[in-house]
């Protein structure tokens, strides 16, 4: 059997971090992603939907440190789900993702990329022709 998930997509807002009374930390924090598509009339619709991210311990501090709200972040991790009542004494279930792995996708605000995401940048990786005039050799490849 396999519960794994894997997601990128924006930050609703900052991670939320709290530290248990044990001294282990924990965070949440909201993440969109989009799906686009054409719907009966030819137009492009956008469709986000809205997942809860619990990160444990080192996560947490790293997600602390390097997450803003708007960023592009990568997670993987695996779905959960849990009961709890709220304050009128209702009991509700949340789904949530327990993240086992999660990276900024974000570049440092030096660089003058938007994003280290693959097929997002809007120029070459620095040291690749740079400051050259001659031909890469990707412009010798016959297709």
């Amino acid at each position: 059997m396999l519960n794994k998930i894997t997601l990128i997509g924006n930050l609703g807002k900052d991670p939320e971090i709290r530290t248990l009374e044990n001294g282990t930390k924990v965070g949440t924090f909201s993440l969109a992603t989009n799906e686009n598509y054409r719907d009966k009339n030819d137009n492009w619709q956008t469709l986000t939907e809205w997942h809860n991210i619990v990160v444990w311990r080192f996560l947490a501090e790293k997600a602390e440190r390097e997450f803003k709200k708007g960023g592009l972040v990568y997670v993987e991790g695996k779905m959960t789900y849990r009961k709890y009542k709220d304050k009128d004494g209702v009991e509700r279930t949340i789904a949530e993702i327990v993240a086992s792995t999660v990276q900024s996708l974000e570049r440092k605000e030096n660089s003058g990329l938007k994003s280290s995401f693959p097929g997002t940048m809007d120029e070459p990786p620095s040291g690749l022709n740079q400051g050259s005039n001659t031909q890469s050799e990707a412009d010798d490849l016959p297709f």
